[in-house]
């Protein structure tokens, strides 16, 4: 990418989004990129404990899992980085959604593309889970560039040959 945007790179350390940063690396080589893990921070849980014993408990739990995270998105930087990308890291805690707290953060970082990998849900389980790509697709005003990682893009291939 010629222009000086970052990517904005959707990341919560599974196959599909490694499959995301190698495909983002490959094709805008050296870019800046932003590498976003948004986590869910357990206030909810602690509003409803307010001076009970177990907020401490929560609490303790909340930080471990804050801690996970800066793990998880420092993880896809050094991959990021190692493909040549200049990458910085960004946990997102909020309460919204993770495909809210994508479009959030490439409307304050100035993004110039939205990259996410997909998981390939489809019928019941999109339905029951969610489909954070295509939330994004339809929240946001910025590109997004959705990648199937190996897997995915294999699982469609049969299944477009066995006719379905």
């Amino acid at each position: 990418m010629t222009n000086r945007r970052p990517l904005l790179i959707a990341y919560d350390g599974s196959p599909d989004a490694r499959s995301a940063i190698e495909t983002a690396a490959a094709l805008f080589p050296g870019s800046r990129a932003v590498v976003l893990y948004a986590r869910q921070p357990l206030e909810s849980v602690a509003a409803h404990l307010e001076g009970h014993p177990a907020l401490e408990d929560v609490q303790v739990l909340d930080k471990a899992t804050l801690d996970a995270s800066e793990r998880i998105a420092a993880d896809g930087v050094e991959l990021a980085r190692g493909l040549g990308l200049e990458a910085v890291p960004r946990v997102s805690s909020t309460m919204a959604t993770a495909s809210e707290a994508i479009v959030e953060a490439a409307e304050e970082f100035d993004a110039g593309l939205i990259i996410l990998g997909s998981r390939g849900r489809r019928g019941l389980r999109a339905t029951l889970l969610g489909s954070t790509s295509t939330n994004v697709l339809h929240q946001t005003r910025r590109p997004t560039l959705v990648i199937p990682s190996e897997g995915v893009a294999a699982a469609r291939a049969r299944a477009s040959r066995a006719g379905y």
